[in-house]
């Protein structure tokens, strides 16, 4: 009898069957403790994705290869500029969606699964079309590729931000970022510079940047399938209702001005993002003095990934120590010195060193926003924040490369690189002035909270 009454009862609400519902402090307490019982797993889960995903990204993400493949095969600039505009545009309104579809479950791993599966999908469409394709059919279906690869990484970087946050306390974040970045950057600059020599310069299977491409895509899904594996993670203790898309647009200016440091960080983001007008034409303003051929494209991409290698280190570990705005701070000022050295001396030594600088800064700008991203305001409204930041940067990273091919078509790299270094000289001045460093607010207020 008492089994079939606790039966009965178990149907009905808790507060009718005599139970207790813990309170929000005791679910936020379940929540970090199941955070830190299952940091192990979720840090070695994250870090071997961050490693070999990042790796492959890499590969086609340097200002490199892709750069100068579409160059190849079309000998326009201003292709160039649209291949990297239109992977930008891809990105502008897929992270908005993507939050949209996340940030009221409980649950978004298979979200993620979906999402960088489908950006993975975009990589082996670029080698295939490499291997089977050719001239005008090609530069189109690269051109197509381009957008759609950029259209699933943006709702990618919304998804994996989030895991992020949701499985890795704030204050191991930077740590684990210099690690995955270090060897993910390491292996990145030893293949870059392999695929440039061997694949590349041998043309490989008949197409040494198809092959590259096809091992960027292997590399990218190994750390896909090691996170799905790996990762626990936890139900957060509350979470918004699900609106529609519509309704979240018209809501971005409140979640905007609600934070201060927000909204100029976002700025910062934007003018940083902007200098990005110079960066598919670092390689092609190379091959004015010096001899662009696989040898030469494998030793740059070397300083440039290697770059990334050795300064996650010193980025993940200071922003640890000490928030991610002196690393922004330093990344960025790093960013304009290279642009400079690039632009003045033209001996291999300064190229093969502006790189280098390249490569460290602009690894030092990913990690410094994409972490400090995670430290303005509440946790519910996390998902869209990132989604904001993500849609902002996608704009101005469109614009960029389309007008840079323009601008460098009709009056010349100098043009473009100066422009560049005056965005960043922009953004130094915002931040200095009046950006705060997230972290140091959010610890005050929660000693001001009784």
């Amino acid at each position: 009898m008492e089994a079939r009454i606790d039966k009965e009862d178990a149907d009905l609400p808790a507060s009718e069957r005599g139970v207790v519902e813990p309170t929000l402090a005791e679910k936020e307490a379940a929540y970090e403790k199941f955070v830190w019982d299952n940091l192990k797993r979720n840090y070695i889960g994250n870090y071997l994705h961050g490693m070999l995903g990042m790796t492959g990204f890499r590969l086609i993400n340097a200002p490199t290869f892709l750069p100068a493949y579409l160059h190849m095969i079309s000998g326009s600039n201003t292709i160039v500029g649209l291949g990297l505009a239109l992977q930008q545009v891809g990105s502008v309104i897929s992270p908005i969606f993507g939050a949209t579809q996340i940030e009221h479950r409980t649950k978004v791993m298979p979200a993620a699964i979906w999402m960088g599966g489908l950006a993975r999908v975009q990589i082996v469409g670029m080698a295939l079309a490499g291997w089977f394709m050719s001239d005008k059919p090609l530069v189109v279906a690269m051109l197509v590729l381009m957008f759609l690869f950029g259209l699933f990484m943006g709702t990618q970087r919304v998804v994996f931000g989030l895991l992020m946050a949701k499985v890795i306390p704030l204050s191991r974040r930077g740590r684990l970022q210099a690690w995955r970045n270090a060897t993910g950057g390491l292996i990145a600059a030893i293949l870059a510079w392999a695929a440039g020599k061997y694949l590349i310069q041998g043309n490989i299977f008949g197409n040494g940047y198809a092959t590259t491409f096809a091992l960027a895509a292997f590399l990218t899904s190994m750390g896909l399938w090691a996170l799905q594996i790996l990762l626990k993670e936890p139900e957060p203790p509350n979470l918004p209702a699900q609106a529609r898309f519509r309704d979240r647009v018209k809501d971005f200016p409140r979640l905007i001005m609600s934070d201060r440091g927000y909204a100029w960080f976002l700025v910062v983001q934007m003018v940083a993002t902007a200098s990005r007008i110079a960066t598919p034409f670092y390689i092609i303003y190379v091959s004015s003095s010096m001899q662009l051929d696989g040898k030469t494209l494998g030793l740059l991409s070397l300083a440039f990934l290697g770059a990334d290698t050795l300064s996650n280190l010193l980025w993940g570990y200071l922003g640890d120590k000490t928030g991610f705005r002196l690393v922004l701070v330093a990344s960025l000022a790093a960013w304009v010195a290279a642009t400079a050295l690039l632009m003045i001396n033209h001996h291999p030594w300064a190229i093969f060193l502006a790189f280098f600088g390249l490569g460290g800064a602009q690894s030092g700008y990913m990690m410094a926003a994409q972490t400090m991203i995670l430290e303005f305001g509440s946790r519910a409204e996390m998902p869209m924040r990132i989604a904001i930041s993500s849609t902002a940067e996608g704009i101005m990273a469109s614009l960029g490369p389309l007008v840079g091919g323009f601008v460098a078509d009709h009056y010349g790299f100098d043009v473009v690189f100066g422009a560049s270094i005056g965005f960043l000289v922009v953004g130094l001045i915002i931040l200095l002035t009046v950006v705060k460093e997230p972290r140091k607010a959010r610890l005050a207020a929660a000693t001001l909270d009784p």
